[in-house]
């Protein structure tokens, strides 16, 4: 059976895929990283698992704070930055629920109030 996870460490985004058997007793750990996951990865937890929804959960009266958390955590241009922030006052942003935990603790300590959804 091939399990696949995804995990915040020491403030930091990981993923691993595993294997197991059963029958004969095997274990191992076939890939592991820090950061984002491969996208067979990402895709398979969010197809076990639903999508996580980050939202705002008060209005803010600017998004500048966001738009730091979302540079640093993210590492993408400020325009990203920009439409990243627009979304989390809107719609909101989408991904595993391990990337919104992660993106929602630094979010807040730069005191941006969000919530995370589903």
């Amino acid at each position: 059976m091939r399990q696949l996870n995804q995990f915040i460490n020491h403030g930091e985004l990981w993923w691993d895929a595993e294997f197991s058997c059963d029958s004969c007793g095997t274990y191992l750990c076939e890939q592991a990283g820090q950061g984002p996951a491969p996208d067979d990865v990402r895709e398979a937890l969010l197809a076990v698992h639903g999508p996580a929804r980050l939202r705002l959960a008060e209005p803010v009266s600017s998004l500048v704070p966001a738009l730091k958390a979302f540079r640093e955590a993210e590492a993408v241009s400020l325009s990203q930055a920009r439409e990243l922030a627009d979304r989390l006052s809107h719609e909101g942003v989408v991904g595993t629920l391990s990337e919104m935990q992660l993106l929602r603790t630094r979010l807040r300590l730069r005191g941006v109030p969000v919530d995370i959804d589903g």
